[in-house]
């Protein structure tokens, strides 16, 4: 079963001339991680430091695998550039609607 995760973060004002670059280091990873299938990056159109990550995987359990590995040995600097703790959130795709 594919899933599509969204990741919601809030750049800090004062990181806002770096984030590109450390949100390209970080997606260079994730990219190249078993399970990945893609991975976009939305930005808010009102607000240019509200940016989405739409990841699509293979699996829950690719996801779960690449969270697991986030949280341990591929920790990233992207808690630098952000206000908050990000948003996570998981999808299935409906059939039949």
């Amino acid at each position: 079963m594919t899933v599509t995760a969204t990741l919601e973060l809030a750049i800090r004002p004062e990181s806002a001339d770096v984030a590109a670059a450390v949100i390209h280091e970080v997606l260079e990873a994730t990219r190249a991680f078993a399970g990945n299938q893609g991975v976009e990056v939305l930005v808010d159109t009102e607000n240019p430091l509200r940016i989405v990550l739409l990841e699509r995987w293979e699996s829950l359990e690719a996801d779960a695998a690449y969270r697991a590995w986030r949280a341990g040995d591929g920790t990233s600097n992207l808690g630098s550039i952000l206000s908050g703790p990000p948003v996570l959130g998981l999808f299935t795709t409906a059939s039949g609607v």
